[in-house]
C-alpha cells in the first residue's frame, strides 16, 4: 500500500547506451529532483534487454519506495521488460525517445498495456525510432503520446539539454498518483 510509504514518490532514471552525460536531459531532471536516483548498469556500452531489465528491476525492488521512472532510448526497453514482473512500487513511467527494438534484434519486447500510468515522448526526426513505431509502442502500452517534432534523439547530440516538458510530465504522473495515496488513506481509515 502506497500511503505507508514515503511520498512524494522518488525521481528514477534509467539511461540508454553510453548513460547520460552531464549535458542530458535526465542529468538536468535528477537535480531538478532533490531524492533523485540513477539505475546503473554493468555496461553502459553493451545493451542487452535481460541484463538491463534485470538491473532495473533489482533497483527497482531494492527501492521499496513509491517513484516515477523517467526512461531514456534503450532504457526505455529495458524499463517496459522490468516492469513485466516489478511494477509495485512505480507509480508513473516517462519513456524519452524509445529505441527501436529491431535495432537491437529484439524480438519479444513487451507489448502488453503497462500496469502504471506512462507517457511515451517520441520525435518525427529521431534516427532510433520513427514517430509513428513509437505511437504504435504507446498505443499497446496504454500510454499518452507526446511528439516533440524536430528533436532528433531527444539527447546532447541532437541539441537537446534541460527538458522542462519532462519536469512538467514527471510532475503529471506524481499528481495522477496522489489519487492513488488517498485512495489507498481513505480505504485504511474505513476498515
Amino acid at each position: 500500500m502506497l500511503a505507508t510509504r514515503s511520498w512524494p514518490p522518488r525521481l528514477v532514471t534509467v539511461p540508454g547506451l553510453h548513460g547520460s552525460e552531464d549535458g542530458h536531459w535526465q542529468s538536468w531532471l535528477e537535480r531538478q529532483y532533490p531524492r533523485s536516483l540513477r539505475v546503473e548498469q554493468a555496461d553502459w556500452e553493451a545493451p542487452e534487454i535481460d541484463a538491463w531489465s534485470r538491473a532495473v528491476a533489482s533497483f527497482l525492488d531494492d527501492l521499496r519506495a513509491p517513484c516515477v521512472v523517467a526512461a531514456h532510448s534503450f532504457g526505455c526497453l529495458a524499463t517496459v521488460q522490468a516492469l513485466v514482473r516489478h511494477a509495485e512500487n512505480v507509480v508513473g513511467v516517462l519513456l524519452v525517445a524509445p529505441a527501436s527494438p529491431c535495432k537491437f534484434n529484439i524480438q519479444d519486447l513487451n507489448r502488453n498495456r503497462l500496469r502504471v500510468p506512462s507517457i511515451v515522448v517520441a520525435s518525427e526526426t529521431d534516427p532510433w525510432m520513427t514517430a509513428n513505431e513509437a505511437r504504435q509502442l504507446a498505443v499497446s502500452w496504454g500510454s499518452s503520446f507526446v511528439n516533440l517534432g524536430d528533436a532528433g534523439h531527444v539527447n546532447v547530440a541532437s541539441g537537446c539539454g534541460p527538458l522542462p516538458r519532462a519536469k512538467h510530465l514527471v510532475d503529471v504522473l506524481v499528481q495522477s498518483a496522489a489519487s492513488l495515496r488517498f485512495r489507498d488513506t481513505n480505504a485504511s481509515a474505513h476498515h
